[in-house]
């Protein structure tokens, strides 16, 4: 850990997405466990077992994320419609790719209409092929990761991205589980299955689960799951993390940082706001400009959009990307500390996937021993961004139970004082890691 990480620990970024989806034990499926793989006996106290696929984890490439991508980035403009809706004066941050990741792995059960309603929400056009191509995309996310020290060639500090990704499945011992399922996990999410004991420990359960998702964030998410969130009747948790650190490739002067005013929502606030002058990715259209700044090595970039005025409409995500050209931009922008936490059930259903939380859910594809749905999805998540950079971690579990163009000479001068909204993504693929909206950057997470 570089001495740069360290410094940006005690003020940085933690996201949490939390989408413990507690559901609820339905009935049995009969005891037929024809193609399915059993524990042979509960893990004891104080003892983890494991079960894996049989097949090995496979490789993919980066143009197998084509689809994935595709697939993150319209559900992230889905769902920042909705939960923009839901409270439009509240900062916003939520993290697409760990939701859709979760949900992808938690869809590789599914049979029927519960499928068909979850590909739909997800953009799945392929589901033969895109466990793969989430398997490209995290591959490819995966292979950014790079350290550089600048004093070896005269410079200063660390140059630096880590970006993890990591999944895991969290299962009821004795419960058997089909084994088309865990090799699909195995060979395309490098997911094993975690032994636990629900029904006789919940608790031991889930600091289990916790532990797991603390020690794949960088400490991060110390509890993703609160207490009361793992009950006698949880069946299987599948887990998604991600961490990610990467500073600026040209870091703000913390000496230029002045307070200076902002439009909030509900009143001019002060906050602390950076400034830089450099050559930045840059659009503009009807009523909003955005810009782009890359991080260290330039293959994540953090990109702005920000409305004429309060009534301007913001463009998709992919709009802003296509139209970003190189100019040369006098920028100021805030620093901001924010955190969101909240229900996704209701509005996951409202986007069209309703029978995954009612009792007509079919994930008969997991195990034939009881009728699994899906409960709650509640999302929790925080980001921080100030001179150095952006530090972030994100963690989803669902929680199963029985039932460019020529710089010109002049300057865009860019004050980002009013309520802006942000995307966090890789460069090559354009895939949104994480998204919100800042309407009061003076309004801190605790």
């Amino acid at each position: 850990m570089t001495v740069q990480h360290m410094t940006m620990q005690r003020r940085t970024f933690l996201s949490l997405l939390a989408v413990p989806a507690i559901a609820q034990l339905l009935q049995s499926c009969g005891d037929d466990t024809s193609g399915s793989t059993t524990p042979s006996r509960p893990a004891q106290s104080g003892e983890r077992s494991s079960l894996t696929g049989a097949a090995a984890h496979l490789g993919a490439s980066s143009a197998d994320a084509l689809a994935a991508s595709a697939a993150i980035n319209a559900f992230s403009a889905d769902l920042y419609e909705q939960l923009v809706a839901a409270d439009p004066t509240a900062n916003l941050v939520f993290s697409p790719a760990s939701i859709a990741l979760a949900l992808a792995m938690t869809s590789a059960g599914a049979k029927g209409t519960t499928l068909a309603e979850m590909d739909t929400v997800l953009h799945i056009t392929d589901p033969a092929t895109i466990h793969h191509s989430f398997n490209g995309l995290s591959t490819a996310l995966a292979a950014l990761n790079k350290s550089v020290d600048n004093t070896t060639g005269g410079g200063v500090g660390t140059s630096e991205v880590q970006l993890a990704i990591a999944n895991s499945l969290w299962a009821q011992s004795g419960l058997a589980f089909q084994q088309a399922f865990l090799d699909l996990l195995s060979s395309e999410y490098d997911a094993g299955l975690e032994l636990v004991d629900y029904r006789s420990d919940p608790e031991a359960a889930r600091t289990e689960i916790n532990g797991w998702v603390n020690d794949q964030t960088n400490e991060r998410i110390p509890q993703l799951l609160s207490e009361g969130t793992i009950t006698t009747d949880s069946r299987l948790t599948l887990v998604n993390a991600i961490y990610l650190q990467a500073n600026w490739g040209d870091t703000f002067d913390v000496d230029a940082t002045v307070d200076e005013p902002f439009a909030a929502p509900m009143g001019e606030v002060t906050v602390s706001m950076m400034h830089k002058s450099a050559d930045l990715g840059y659009a503009s259209g009807d009523g909003w400009q955005a810009v782009e700044l890359p991080y260290a090595f330039r293959q994540l970039s953090f990109v702005v959009a920000v409305g004429d005025d309060a009534n301007s409409a913001v463009p998709t995500a992919d709009e802003v990307f296509a139209a970003l050209n190189n100019k040369q931009v006098d920028l100021g922008l805030p620093r901001f500390d924010i955190e969101t936490s909240t229900s996704l059930a209701t509005l996951l259903g409202a986007m069209g996937m309703a029978t995954a939380f009612s009792d007509a859910a079919d994930f008969s594809g997991m195990t034939a021993d009881e009728k699994l749905m899906i409960g709650n999805v509640i999302h929790q998540a925080n980001i921080t961004v100030d001179e150095e950079g952006t530090e972030a971690a994100a963690a989803t579990a669902v929680v199963m139970a029985a039932t460019a163009m020529p710089v010109e000479d002049v300057p865009v001068v860019l004050t980002i004082d009013r309520p802006f909204t942000f995307w966090l993504r890789d460069v090559a693929g354009s895939t949104v890691l994480f998204a919100g909206r800042v309407n009061d950057p003076s309004a801190t997470r605790a």
